[in-house]
């Protein structure tokens, strides 16, 4: 994988970067940057010099750059990497967020943007959700997964069939029983990570509510990984949003 990030990284511009699933570290996150100038004493060569790589590593309240003390600790993947776009910190240079993923093309992404524009969207099983607190990525999908299949099996919990739409609003599961719930929406920027279960378990559907005789018996499992909101604001905050937004009116 490594290999991998520098040979896709070699030819890029500098503070183009590679954010991948650390294999040394579970849990952990691998960055590949490509920089301008390779690192003091280092001679300049095939290019491999120029893409130096750091890890980002999961703490209680988050991730952060290991080894860096100056670093802050983000609450979440997505956060550390915007802020890294806006200034370097630590880093040798900012990160330059990409228009479309490098490893496709542009007719792709052209697809890809009018999928996003439309949407997608299919019927799956809930099984349920958990709260991960700091765990990130495959080892976040893993456990959680672990837990929620455990619970239906013991009869806490019983899946259901929602409707799952993907968009550029973010993710929308619909119960289309309205047992469990109604709707919830994860909006772009609350939505951390999505995968397929790293242990590749599958799940019996015949006792999903809402699925008819002719739906598949076993399927695999995925899950998404999202932030949770805030369950309290600072009253200072509220009431100047408040007064901002009267005021605004009250001009209008």
């Amino acid at each position: 994988m490594r290999l991998l990030a520098i040979n896709m990284l070699r030819d890029k511009p500098p503070g183009t970067f590679v954010v991948r699933d650390s294999n040394s570290f579970p849990g952990a996150f691998g960055l590949a940057l490509k920089v301008a100038t390779p690192p003091p004493g280092v001679a300049p060569g095939d290019g491999t010099e120029l893409v130096r790589h750091f890890l980002i590593e999961p703490s209680p309240k988050g991730v952060k750059l290991k080894g860096c003390n100056n670093e802050p600790v983000f609450g979440s993947l997505s956060a550390l990497v915007y802020q890294h776009s806006i200034t370097p910190l630590a880093l040798p240079t900012k990160l330059l967020l990409p228009e479309y993923d490098p490893a496709t093309t542009p007719e792709h992404v052209s697809a890809t943007q009018a999928l996003l524009e439309q949407g997608a969207a299919c019927n799956v099983a809930y099984i349920g959700s958990i709260d991960c607190e700091s765990l990130t990525g495959n080892e976040c999908i893993r456990r959680a997964v672990g837990h929620t299949v455990e619970d239906a099996q013991r009869g806490v919990t019983r899946p259901v069939s929602v409707h799952f739409k993907v968009s550029s609003q973010g993710v929308t599961l619909t119960d289309n029983t309205r047992k469990v719930f109604f709707r919830r929406h994860f909006p772009v920027n609350s939505v951390i990570f999505a995968g397929m279960d790293p242990s590749d378990r599958k799940f019996d559907n015949h006792c999903v509510i809402g699925f008819h005789d002719a739906c598949m018996r076993s399927a695999r499992l995925f899950a998404i990984v999202a932030r949770k909101f805030e369950p309290e604001q600072p009253a200072t905050a509220v009431v100047n949003f408040i007064n901002k937004v009267l005021f605004a009116s009250r001009r209008s």
